[in-house]
């Protein structure tokens, strides 16, 4: 067939590497190999099987100067599949940069017009790190189907529970028929798993429509075990002077690494601009190793809010050391990260609510002082020593905002890392659970739910990886090592039970069963209620924006912190105790004082038996206060009669 080929750069081009239409000048491909003297595109432009008689049609792409290879195929091929051949190897390999895998990631790749898409979010202002209440949610077992059309459909019912964004775990292709996509290695191409990529795009299109901001948690500290062909076009995609725990690290730094941190960049800003996202979180960023003079980390952060705009975009990162460099602007020599998990409030929440205290929870009591710091100053360990890692941890955060900080008490990690993969509601008590879980959603850190959590899901959620023998061997007896060290789970009974990651049951398993939400009406109540008090009451609001709180120890488990209103005298109190029944005698805290003409009286409790508690008596305007064992209330001042007034 005869296809005019061009191979010069185009300079109004997206993006620097793929598959793209150029205007009506047909399809221009281009690509990184620069230890390659050719590169041939093997293509059909019909989209068939690889057998049909039209495969393959091959064009030589031209070599530009730079290491990069381009050309544009005129005819129409939109659909069509590809692959490249490098140096006259007879077998090919799929683009780097490929926007979609419909075979897998050992497949061709596919063309695909991003622009065809028709968006109605242009009103869409974006969202920012504040104010936002956040959704950690796996497509693949969100719903039955677990595809991007099943998972629209729940959107509006997410948006009536008072969520404001979605994080979506990682999407880019990986091998197999599941997995929780941190082992990805195609990262333009989202999953054929969960459906196309304009299927996606109607997602983020319906999750807009609805009033969702989505994100999307992105893996670029390494690349999966299988189907990772990258280095078959350049091996300066990868560096050895760095050790990741997880595979080779990727070469932002050394030798040849300007194309690398340009294909990073290039990611970060193609998921912002053609599925319209509202931010990115990047995965384990202390296995992002880069010496530049400046940070691939920041510069993804720049690039982000730059393909963003004008619209709102924001990062948020998760970083084990709790470097407080994320946090810092460029001029303070920081990154320039929006927001950071907060470990440290999971830690001791977990501790709370459990009992337990082993492995990484060793350095954690889950005591009424762990609370009060952790709203008052995020992070716990800012630079102290850390037992369990034998090092310091942390450095100093004291001022930041308090959106800055991620809270949760679930996530896809530590829901599996607990063995059983169960829910933190069966393995504490009722009451305690919604005592934490009122601490938890109106504190004034951002707070995050993991899917099902909001109707107390009786789904367990595993970790399953759908990988070939020799691989999925490795990966289960890594996973085994990891969960040994925790005592209970290194005996053998625990160790034979331990699901197998790449039984397709342990999949299924996990898998949401949205009726739980009707079910469990009591605990859907609770987190909506919670919600609308966070939304809804201006002090919540204010303290959200603000580090205007305070907090006291009360006893080894009760404490109270206090929200400043706006209003002189229009503060709230929230107390909460983990133990038995305490009667506050005496009461030497200032916290606990109403101002001058107000008595505090009851404004939510979570012993209402809405939300399945026994219920509260009327809270006295005299008198010193009973707090109920394992249970939350919130005060507000009202006005005393004068007649009450002490003279």
């Amino acid at each position: 067939m005869n296809k005019k080929t061009d191979g010069r750069s185009i300079d109004n081009r997206r993006f620097p590497v793929g598959a793209e239409r150029a205007s009506e000048k047909g399809i221009h491909f281009r690509v990184w190999a620069p230890e390659r003297k050719s590169v041939k595109l093997a293509m059909n432009p019909r989209g068939e099987e690889i057998d049909s008689p039209h495969w393959p049609v091959e064009v030589e792409l031209q070599k530009e100067e730079n290491g990069y290879f381009s050309a544009i195929v005129q005819e129409p091929c939109v659909g069509g599949l590809y692959r490249y051949l490098l140096d006259g190897d007879p077998q090919p390999y799929p683009d780097p940069a490929s926007r979609f895998q419909p075979q897998g990631p050992h497949g061709p790749s596919q063309v695909i017009d991003a622009l065809t898409f028709e968006w109605t979010d242009a009103a869409w202002p974006g969202v920012d790190a504040h104010g936002q209440v956040i959704y950690e949610m796996h497509i693949g077992t969100f719903t039955h189907e677990g595809t991007w059309v099943a998972a629209a459909k729940e959107l509006p019912e997410l948006a009536r529970l008072g969520v404001t964004v979605l994080e979506i775990m990682p999407v880019a292709d990986f091998p197999g028929r599941f997995g929780w996509g941190y082992d990805g290695v195609n990262l333009f191409a989202p999953t054929r798993l969960y459906g196309t990529p304009d299927e996606f795009r109607f997602f983020v299109n319906e999750a807009h429509a609805v009033g969702l901001g989505v994100i999307l948690d992105v893996v670029f500290n390494h690349f999966g075990p299988d189907g990772n062909y990258l280095g078959k076009f350049s091996n300066d995609y990868f560096s050895a002077r760095y050790q990741c725990d997880w595979g080779d690290a990727l070469n932002f730094d050394g030798p040849n690494s300007a194309p690398v941190r340009e294909y990073v960049l290039a990611n970060a800003a193609y998921w912002i601009n053609e599925f319209h996202l509202d931010g990115l979180r990047l995965d384990a960023t202390q296995q992002i190793f880069d010496s530049s003079p400046v940070n691939i980390i920041a510069a993804i952060v720049q690039t982000v809010h730059h393909a963003g705009s004008p619209r709102k975009t924001f990062v948020i990162g998760e970083n084990e050391p709790q470097d407080a460099r994320l946090f810092l602007t460029s001029e303070q020599g920081g990154f320039g990260i929006d927001a950071l998990w907060n470990d440290d409030f999971h830690h001791t929440a977990m501790v709370a609510m459990t009992g337990r205290a082993d492995a990484y929870y060793s350095d954690y009591r889950g005591l009424a002082q762990e609370f009060v710091s952790t709203l008052k100053r995020g992070f716990l360990y800012q630079g102290q020593w850390y037992s369990w890692q034998h090092k310091h941890r942390g450095t100093p955060v004291l001022n930041m905002p308090p959106a800055k900080f991620v809270n949760f008490i679930q996530n896809h990690d530590q829901l599996a890392n607990s063995g059983s993969g169960k829910r933190i509601h069966l393995l504490t008590s009722p009451n305690r659970y919604r005592a934490l879980t009122a601490l938890f959603l109106l504190s004034p850190q951002t707070p995050m739910l993991f899917q099902g959590q909001e109707f107390a899901a009786t789904s367990p959620f595993f970790y399953f990886a759908d990988h070939k023998e020799d691989i999925a061997y490795l990966v289960a007896r890594g996973r085994s090592e990891f969960l040994a060290q925790f005592r209970s789970l290194a005996t053998p009974e625990m160790q034979a039970r331990l699901p197998d990651p790449r039984d397709p049951v342990t999949f299924t398993h996990s898998k949401l069963n949205l009726n739980d939400r009707y079910q469990h009406k009591e605990e859907y109540a609770l987190h909506r209620d919670l919600l609308r008090l966070r939304r809804e009451d201006p002090v919540f609001q204010t303290c959200q924006q603000s580090q205007r709180i305070d907090g006291a120890v009360l006893s080894l488990d009760a404490w109270v912190i206090r929200f400043f209103g706006d209003k002189p005298g229009d503060d709230r109190l929230l107390l909460v105790n983990l133990s038995r029944d305490l009667h506050l005698v005496p009461a030497p805290e200032p916290l606990l004082a109403p101002l001058p003409g107000s008595v505090w009286d009851a404004l939510w409790s979570s012993e209402d038996p809405r939300y399945g508690g026994l219920g509260m008596p009327p809270w006295p305007a005299e008198d010193n206060w009973y707090l109920q064992g394992e249970s939350a209330v919130v005060l507000h001042p009202v006005s005393q009669s004068p007649k009450d007034t002490p003279s």
